[in-house]
């Protein structure tokens, strides 16, 4: 009968059933009338002694729901199941896990005498059973939970790796590694230039709109052991005196693991429980770790990634602004030089109004080319938001095909008074000025002036652009008015030109 139930238990599939036959066999086996398999808790608190007693799961034979009800401490064997003395009557030995014991296999009132020798041996080869099945449960729960870790990495990589901007990137991250973890949040903080760290993305079962933001002092002991590549593994973030944010209140147990590149810390990933929430264990721990160094890698491949597709973008765009120099307009400037001197040499009549009227839509053109050519030297993402930082883009690109940087100045809080209605037609301005300095022969140095305290006439406050340059023969008005913009001006009295356009503010 006892090998019986041995390969009867070797049988199960779940441990929760296994567990229920093993308590059955040796109630069967001993003629006992009562039977439980406790297992203990959670560890809480500190010290060996800790979670000892508390009971987490109880499979029984004999006992009534109330019976159940009234058994709220391990039994042993030792003074009954239900908390009472019971010397021969009763008969307990641990399960156990590696040398851990993680529970006892009682058994009480054997029907016909006390119980024996052979009672206790048979009991403790079930016991024995009882703890192979759940060291098992434990390596294949262990396995399961590895290898959704691991999907779960694989599939952030491949988010990161997508193309999708930065801050979706990172919550992706964020949600991931909270799903994965069983926690409450999952949270990316990155180092702040004061030598802090700040929350940049979030994913909580609640709203997490209070903890992006959120920041960690500069030497914050948290802080120092993050920078010195060490994981921070905290047991209650409401009470540990090393976790100040004003978040940490409504979190328990908590892990908060480096993301690293080269020795560099580029962010953490945080993963707190709620308050009161499962420890914890060794295996979470290891796998968090392993999933945030592959989490840390793939940061660093889509960054990588991404220069190298805008490198690509400013190479392609550079390419085609060059064949749109050194082709498209170096033919239609041909033809209208073509066009012209075919005007000029038809005389007057309607002939050479026509011929008169193609040079200028070839010239009107060119310029048009010329000014998308500008355009196409700027970066195409990650545009400056001010306007001082627009207008030094505009002059850097133009630069390209100059073969010189203009030199720019600016008057007053220009950032600060000129709104971003005007931006688009200064900007369309500056570079119609530039593109047409560009195409007069001669020039060496182009000299570019934004005035946020101009005055325009009637003693309006305004907004003036003056790009001049030192080139030869006369200049065209490239300028273009937006809004009350009074549009551009030409100054031909002097070697040079300059393009001037102005805007009420």
């Amino acid at each position: 009968m006892l090998l019986d139930a041995v390969l009867n238990v070797g049988t199960e599939v779940e441990l929760a059933s296994t567990l229920q036959h093993v308590v059955d066999s040796a109630a069967d086996l001993t003629d006992a009338r009562y039977g439980a398999l406790a297992l203990a808790g959670p560890a809480h608190g500190r010290g060996p002694e800790r979670g000892r007693g508390r009971i987490a799961e109880l499979f029984s034979v004999g006992l009534s729901e109330d019976e159940r009800r009234r058994i709220t401490r391990l039994p042993t064997g030792h003074t009954g199941l239900l908390g009472h003395p019971g010397s021969t009557l009763s008969l307990g030995v641990p399960v156990r896990v590696n040398n851990d014991v993680l529970g006892y296999l009682c058994l009480a009132r054997k029907r016909h005498g006390p119980f024996t020798e052979e009672d206790l041996a048979l009991l403790r080869v079930l016991a024995s059973q009882a703890g192979i099945a759940i060291g098992n449960a434990r390596l294949y729960g262990t396995a399961r939970q590895r290898a959704r870790w691991i999907e779960g990495a694989a599939a952030v990589t491949t988010a990161l790796l997508s193309g999708e901007p930065a801050a979706d990137a990172l919550t992706t991250l964020a949600k991931s590694a909270r799903i994965l973890a069983g926690a409450a949040a999952g949270v990316v903080l990155q180092p702040t230039d004061e030598g802090g760290m700040e929350i940049v993305a979030a994913s909580a079962l609640d709203d997490p709109g209070d903890i992006v933001g959120t920041s960690i002092a500069p030497g914050s002991p948290v802080l120092v052991q993050l920078l010195g590549g060490e994981p921070v593994y905290i047991d209650d973030s409401a009470t540990d005196p090393r976790m100040t944010t004003h978040v940490r209140t409504r979190f328990g147990p908590s892990m908060m693991l480096p993301l690293q590149s080269g020795g560099r810390l580029i962010g953490t990933l945080a993963l707190p429980r709620k308050r009161g929430g499962r420890p914890y264990t060794s295996v979470d721990r290891l796998l968090a770790t392993q999933f945030a160094s592959q989490a840390a890698l793939a940061l660093v491949l889509a960054d990588a990634q991404h220069d190298r597709e805008r490198l690509a973008v400013f190479e392609d765009r550079d390419r085609i602004a060059r064949d749109l120099h050194d082709l498209v307009v170096q033919r239609l400037f041909a033809t209208e030089m073509m066009l012209e001197s075919t005007r000029r040499r038809t005389g007057e009549g309607e002939l050479a109004d026509l011929l008169g009227h193609a040079v200028d839509e070839l010239d009107s053109t060119i310029q048009e080319v010329r000014t998308t050519i500008f355009a196409l030297q700027q970066p195409p993402a990650d545009a400056p938001a001010s306007l001082r930082g627009k207008v030094l883009r505009e002059t850097a690109g133009a630069a390209v095909l100059l073969g010189f940087q203009p030199s720019v100045h600016f008057t007053g809080a220009v950032d600060t008074l000129v709104g971003d209605p005007l931006h688009a037609g200064l900007l369309a301005a500056l570079r119609g000025a530039l593109a047409a300095a560009h195409r007069r022969p001669g020039v060496t140095s182009i000299e570019v002036e934004v005035d946020a305290t101009a005055r325009l006439p009637g003693g309006r406050d305004g907004v003036r652009l003056v790009v001049s340059n030192d080139g030869e023969g006369e200049a065209d008005n490239e300028g273009e008015g937006d809004g009350d913009g009074t549009g551009a001006d030409a100054d031909t009295g002097r070697a040079g030109s300059s393009v001037v356009w102005e805007a009420e503010r």
